[in-house]
Order: C-alpha cells, then structure tokens, then sequence
C-alpha cells in the first residue's frame, strides 16, 4: 500500500513539474511584444520595397506602417516630431540641409539606392542641339540645386567655381558657354514644367509619369559617384534601435537588390553591396 502512495505521489510531482515547465516554455510567447515602426515616404519604388520588406519584419516581430504624404517636407517634420519612427525618401545633403534649417537631428541610417538624375527634353534630342538662352528647370531647394549644376558641370555644359560652401548655387557658375537660364522650381512640380521648359533636371520617380527613363530618354544622367543614395533616415535618439537596424537589414537584402534589378533596372540602382 505504502508503495502505491509514493508511486502516486511521484506522478503527481512529475506532472506537476512538466506542466511548470511547459508554463516557462510557454510564458516568453505570451509575454512578447510586437514592436511597431512608422516609416513615412512618398512614391513608387521607396513605397514598395516598404511593402516588400514587411513580411520579413513581421517574422522579427516588427509591425511596419508606411505612412505616405503628399509633399517633400511633410516625412522629415513628421520624424524630427516623433510622429514617425523613420522615413525613407531623400537623399543625405536634403536630410542636412533640414536639420540646419531646422536645428534637427536627423541621421542617414543607410544608403538604399541610386535615384538616376538626369537631364530630360521634350523638343531636343541633345543638349547640343539647346539654343543659347535655353531653360532649364531644377528642383528649387538647395540641396538640389547643388545637384543639378553638379550634374551638368560633370559633362561640361558649365563649370563652377571652387566650393566654399556646403552646397553650389547658381552664383558659384563662373563659365556658362550657352548662357543656360535656370527656373526654380518644387522638387514636385518638376514633372508639370516638361512641355515648357526647354529641359528639366529630375529623378527617374518625377519622369517615370511621363514616360521617361534615364536609360532611353535622358539627354544626360549622373550615375552613382556621388552623395545623392536615397536613404532610410532615422532620429538621433533612435538610429541605433535593434527595430531600426532590423529595418536597414531588411532594405538592404538581396531579394530587395534583385526586385530593383529586375522591375526598375538602372533607374534604381542599388546603392548596397
């Protein structure tokens, strides 16, 4: 008899310390907590290689929401007001030309691609063939002006003077041999000044609605030698967060690499080994 009650009470003590067991096993999953991050952006690729890293994240536990706006000063307010986690947009000269007009601290997290600028005619086939006095249209902020003479100083159209400054501007142009006229105007607005201007100066997002590809359609294009990577940006205070390092991963994966290969060859080049 006295063995049958310490066999019983072995078993119980045993079931008992497998169902303990089995409550620690268990309790981690209970416990976890899914993380979400706000990323901000604006178009096509930047929103779908947002939604092409999702599925990944949710595996790390990381809940990713694009938040998409509807101009190129909305993502960084929003992110230096912490309404965002992140924003992936621009490039690193735009995000520094934010943080001293705004004494922001917004940090380049990791360069994703190569947004191809180029230079774009509806009436000329070559700059070349551009009278003297033809205008040409560039982004009005100053980041990109920067660019656009750089650009157009690359192949000789103009040259510059030595840089003093952060950023060229239209007064640092000291040779203009077809006196070239610029008209300034919103990074957004660039796509609508194509049937009058005489050239625009854009990103392959802005001429992708009229048709056009750096590859078939620029008259020049600028390559990849350069600071102009669009980015996955962050804050100071969160740049270095396991859920944003997980986010720069995932951006910067080779199934990514191949969808920028294989949907936007080089108007979006990737800008990660």
């Amino acid at each position: 008899m006295k063995k049958i009650v310490f066999l019983i009470m072995v078993f119980c003590f045993a079931a008992a310390g497998c169902s303990q067991a089995e409550d620690r096993t268990e309790e981690p999953k209970q416990n976890e907590k899914e993380v979400t991050l706000k990323v901000a952006s604006l178009i096509p690729p930047m929103t779908e290689i947002l939604d092409l890293v999702k599925p990944k994240l949710a595996e790390e536990g990381i809940k990713l929401e694009t938040v998409v706006l509807g101009d190129n000063v909305q993502p960084n307010t929003a992110l230096a007001a912490k309404e965002v986690d992140a924003n992936f947009f621009q490039h690193a000269p735009y995000m520094e030309q934010f943080n001293q007009s705004n004494n922001a601290e917004l940090v380049s997290v990791k360069p994703i691609y190569f947004a191809n600028y180029g230079v774009y005619s509806k009436t000329y086939k070559s700059i070349e063939e551009m009278p003297e006095g033809a205008t040409i249209a560039i982004a009005n902020d100053v980041s990109n002006i920067d660019r656009s003479l750089s650009l157009l100083a690359q192949h000789k159209i103009i040259a510059l003077k030595e840089k003093k400054d952060i950023y060229y501007t239209i007064a640092d142009i000291k040779d203009n041999p077809k006196n070239l006229q610029f008209k300034e105007v919103d990074l957004l607005m660039l796509a609508r000044t194509y049937d009058d201007a005489d050239a625009v100066i854009m990103t392959p997002a802005y001429a992708a609605p009229l048709g056009l590809t750096p590859k078939s359609d620029a008259l020049l294009t600028e390559g990849v030698e350069n600071d102009f990577a669009i980015s996955l940006v962050a804050r100071k205070d969160n740049a270095d967060s396991e859920a944003i390092r997980k986010l720069a991963e995932a951006m910067t994966s080779p199934e990514v690499r191949k969808f920028l290969e294989e949907k936007y060859d080089e108007t979006a080049i990737p800008a990660f080994k």
